[in-house]
Order: structure tokens, then C-alpha cells, then sequence
């Protein structure tokens, strides 16, 4: 069996006496979507935020390809190849779409921000960024400002930023969020595809888009993982069912 791209090692993190994540082992292999469900205020932000740099845990270990990368700063683990998606968008609004692309293969956090502008005019940046626009079918919108996209669009767009890193893992921390019907359908068959580039792990409250995609599922209750299987046997676990799915089961 071959190594896991991505891996956690019994992290914890506490704030006070709550216990946001509780010896939380996890992993993440070649071409797969792993999907972390729970109710809110179960820990999956700070599950996410510790694996992408952003909260250092109190104890525990992160891994990339077979590397710790416990002590990188969140922009060394996207250039060591986390891609990371956001629940609430991080785009930068005012500028366009071509320019938050490009934003994305300058290297998330590697260059000089005050002058990032003229990377406009690097052409290998610019063909990174419009490659990765058309990935995600956005290159009629590559002059639009970000502000005048859709939401659907806007989540398309985060994916696109990602994808300039060449990323060997995506972080989609809730991509249905706020889409409709239709959007949350076009996503789920968008993501179905990303993985055969990068596997991806997926946290995400719409679970018809959790039991279509993933072929693994971890459900993370009062900070602990309870139960991870295929998505049957997820369905099927009584334990689950009374902590969290009840009738979505």
C-alpha cells in the first residue's frame, strides 16, 4: 500500500477547557476525496486551520508527502503543495479575476506583494493563471473584477488560485457553501474530476455532495473522530447516525 500524500498524527488543540481537537489521526491518499463531516462546532475549522498553518496544534504532527511540515508557515505549506480553498472567500474583490489568478502563481506569500502588479507581465505567470482559468471554465471572465462574479463563480475562482501552486493536495473547506441546487451539481461533478490531479480533503455540511464523492468519509463529533469508512458504511453506523446524521442517514 502506498504512503499517504497527506497525513495528521494525533493532533490536539485546546482553547481553555474546550478541546477543539482531540488526538486527531487522519490521511489522505493518491486520487481520492476524503470528506471530515460533523456538526457545527465539532473542530473541523481548526482541523483545517492546524493542517494548513494557520493554528499551531499543542501537540501532534502534519505531513506531506512523507515530510513534516509541522513548523511551515501557512504560504511554506502551499508552495510545499497544500491548496487550500476558504469557507468565507479570500479573494481580493477590486481586482480581477486574470489578477487573483496570477496572485496565486506568484507563490502565496513568495514575492515582493508591493510590486505583484507587474507580474501581470511575466508570461509564464500569466499562462499558469489562464491555464487554471480554463480549468475551472472561467476564461471569458478573466478581466471581470471579482466583486461581479456569482458566488458559484467566485468558489470556481478559489480553485483556480490553487491550482496555479500545482498543488499535491487540495484543503476545500465547505465549496458548496451558498451555491444552489445546480451549483452545488456542477461543483460536485467539477471536484469529481480534480481528483485524478490531486486528491482532496473535504469538509462539507451538503451531504448528497459528501456521499456522491467521497470514497472515504471521517466524522469528527466534540473535536475526536468517532468513525471513518466508506460512505455505506458511514450511513450504516448507528453511532453515527445518533451523533450526527439522524435522518440524512
Amino acid at each position: 500500500m502506498s504512503d499517504p500524500i497527506l497525513a495528521t498524527r494525533n493532533l490536539k488543540k485546546s482553547f481553555g477547557a474546550l478541546i477543539a481537537t482531540d488526538d486527531v489521526s487522519i490521511d489522505l491518499k493518491a486520487g481520492e476525496i476524503h470528506a471530515i463531516i460533523g456538526p457545527n462546532g465539532a473542530g473541523k475549522s481548526t482541523l483545517i486551520n492546524q493542517i494548513c498553518g494557520g493554528l499551531r496544534p499543542d501537540s501532534g504532527s502534519v505531513a506531506l508527502l512523507g515530510c513534516d511540515i509541522s513548523d511551515y508557515s501557512t504560504g511554506a505549506r502551499a508552495r510545499a503543495g497544500l491548496g487550500r480553498t476558504f469557507q468565507i472567500s479570500e479573494l481580493a474583490m477590486e481586482d480581477s479575476v486574470l489578477e487573483n489568478a496570477v496572485l496565486g502563481a506568484i507563490g502565496a506569500g513568495a514575492g515582493p506583494w508591493k510590486f505583484w502588479k507587474s507580474a501581470l507581465k511575466t508570461q509564464g505567470l500569466t499562462d499558469r493563471a489562464e491555464a487554471a482559468l480554463a480549468r475551472v471554465g472561467l476564461s471569458d471572465q478573466r478581466d471581470m473584477k471579482v466583486a461581479n462574479l456569482s458566488h458559484g463563480q467566485r468558489r470556481q475562482l478559489e480553485v483556480a488560485v490553487s491550482l496555479t501552486l500545482s498543488p499535491k493536495a487540495f484543503i476545500m473547506d465547505e465549496p458548496m457553501a451558498g451555491l444552489g441546487a445546480e451549483g452545488s451539481k456542477t461543483m460536485t461533478g467539477f471536484l469529481d474530476g480534480l481528483r485524478s490531479e490531486a486528491p482532496i480533503l473535504l469538509v462539507e455540511h451538503d451531504m448528497d455532495a459528501v456521499f456522491a464523492l467521497a470514497d472515504r468519509i471521517s466524522v469528527l463529533v466534540y473535536g475526536k473522530i468517532i468513525a471513518t469508512g466508506r460512505a455505506d458504511e458511514i450511513r450504516a453506523s448507528k453511532v453515527v447516525r445518533e451523533a450526527y446524521l439522524g435522518d440524512a442517514a
